[in-house]
């Protein structure tokens, strides 16, 4: 495994791989034209819980959410929170429109593209959660700014989350890993919640792997969670 560099990089606006992979099927090509220009973030303008969901409630947002199962799962134990999911990946948006699909749930925005877009539109303030679970680590050097866990990317989630409101990160990357911590220490803005290792290797009940975790922990790989409270 590449030797994941821990030096600063500079910036790149490109932070995501591929949009499309293998054709969709049938009904999955049926939910990207029919289900989600319904519940799709809106293309301009400021964004808040009235402006997503038409009233107020507490908003939460997962930056590249793969398949979309760990999204459904938040969405379906919280209602009464709005989830706004965003991912690049035609397939992945096809995978939660499925889920939203098959539990009705009517608590989720899609953004297809960048997590920075939104972020950089919404309320200050506006989050209570935000969730990175598994991030490509773009290992090459010259890769690294392609990586979320920059500075950039998290002063738009310091901006966007409330005071006392969660980032959830997760990673199988041990060299990812070492990245997020020293990146992290360095933020006054962040306080990591661990006291003890049961804190970053066990499995909540409200943090269940998703299918991404699934085929690490197969492989051997230990799973890492970090939670880090916005002060």
């Amino acid at each position: 495994m590449a030797e994941l560099s821990t030096a600063p990089a500079p910036f790149g606006r490109r932070l995501h791989g591929r949009r499309k992979g293998h054709a969709l099927r049938p009904g999955a090509e049926r939910l990207v034209t029919g289900l989600l220009p319904r519940i799709a973030v809106p293309a301009e303008g400021p964004l808040d819980s009235l402006h997503l969901f038409g009233d107020l409630r507490p908003l939460a947002l997962e930056v590249g959410f793969g398949k979309g199962e760990h999204l459904a799962f938040q969405a379906a134990r919280a209602p009464d929170t709005g989830f706004i999911g965003c991912e690049p990946y035609l397939n992945g948006v096809a995978g939660l429109l499925a889920e939203v699909d098959r539990a009705g749930l009517a608590n989720v925005r899609i953004h297809m593209g960048d997590a920075r877009d939104v972020l950089e539109r919404l309320a200050p303030a506006s989050l209570s959660t935000v969730y990175l679970l598994h991030p490509d680590p773009w290992p090459k050097t010259r890769h690294a700014g392609r990586r979320f866990v920059n500075p950039e990317p998290l002063a738009l989630v310091a901006r966007a989350l409330a005071p006392g409101g969660l980032f959830r990160i997760a990673t199988d990357h041990p060299a990812y890993l070492r990245h997020v911590l020293i990146t992290m220490q360095q933020r006054e803005d962040f306080l990591w919640t661990a006291e003890t290792p049961a804190d970053w290797e066990e499995v909540p009940d409200d943090w269940p792997d998703t299918r991404f975790a699934r085929k690490a922990r197969a492989l051997g790989h230990d799973i890492w969670r970090l939670v880090y409270r916005r002060i």
